[in-house]
């Protein structure tokens, strides 16, 4: 997560400044999820769009990997980058993963794809408001989130060789229950970040991108989760 002590902080702010920064961080989030959404379903209506990320591997690869790079650019070089350039490239992440996705629409029916994602809407709402109000400090519980989500990858990594359908089963209810958590405890430290800093400041324009990046991995990776539990295959 981001660290705005690396910047002059406001020591003591009311809460309906820290109300101010969260919908800024919320409203980022949503942003950069319909264009998400847009994005794979705009591909996915095109035949010849489809065919050439999906069916070149050099190219849905090579979006895998720049995802991955991009993300990384975005939170090593966070405080080198002004807030223009990191919501910038917050953007292109989200186009990227767009790209990306388009594939769900080619393995899933639109009306699972459409329940799933209310599903996940209201999960990740609970479980926000619930990071958001409680007194209770989910520091333990995102550490804990984090090493089993590198867990995770490397289950994935292994599965993609292996081709177990209970294994994949596993991977993702546990994958459910590690971004149920780390929605809560990400909600949380925005919380903290919002009473910090200014919302209007530098540090508080990175500090807002920043908090929508980790929100909208957490809705993202929770979706794709209970698609695979949930979603009816073509």
């Amino acid at each position: 997560m981001y660290n705005p002590d690396a910047y002059d902080a406001v020591s003591t702010r009311s809460d309906a400044d820290v109300k101010t920064f969260i919908a800024k961080v919320y409203a980022w989030m949503s942003f950069a999820l319909v264009i998400t959404a847009l994005v794979a379903m705009y591909v996915a209506s095109q035949p010849n769009l489809v065919k050439l990320i999906v069916g070149t591997k050099i190219i849905f690869y090579g979006l895998l990997i720049g995802e991955l790079l991009v993300v990384g650019a975005l939170v090593g070089f966070i405080e080198k980058m002004s807030a223009a350039t990191a919501t910038a490239v917050f953007f292109a992440y989200s186009v990227m993963n767009g790209l990306t996705l388009s594939v769900i629409f080619l393995a899933y029916t639109s009306t699972s794809i459409t329940s799933t994602f209310f599903i996940t809407a209201g999960t990740f709402g609970a479980m926000s408001a619930y990071g958001y109000f409680t007194k209770r400090d989910l520091t333990s519980i995102g550490n804990i989130c984090f090493m089993a989500l590198i867990g995770l990858i490397i289950a994935t990594i292994v599965n993609i060789f292996w081709t177990n359908s209970m294994f994949s089963l596993i991977i993702s209810c546990v994958g459910v229950l590690i971004f149920v958590g780390l929605t809560a405890y990400d909600t949380q430290k925005i919380k903290e970040m919002g009473a910090k800093i200014d919302e209007n400041s530098e540090a508080g324009r990175k500090g807002a991108v920043m908090g929508a990046l980790a929100l909208y991995l957490d809705f993202i990776n929770l979706f794709l989760m209970l698609l695979r539990l949930f979603g009816d295959r073509r």
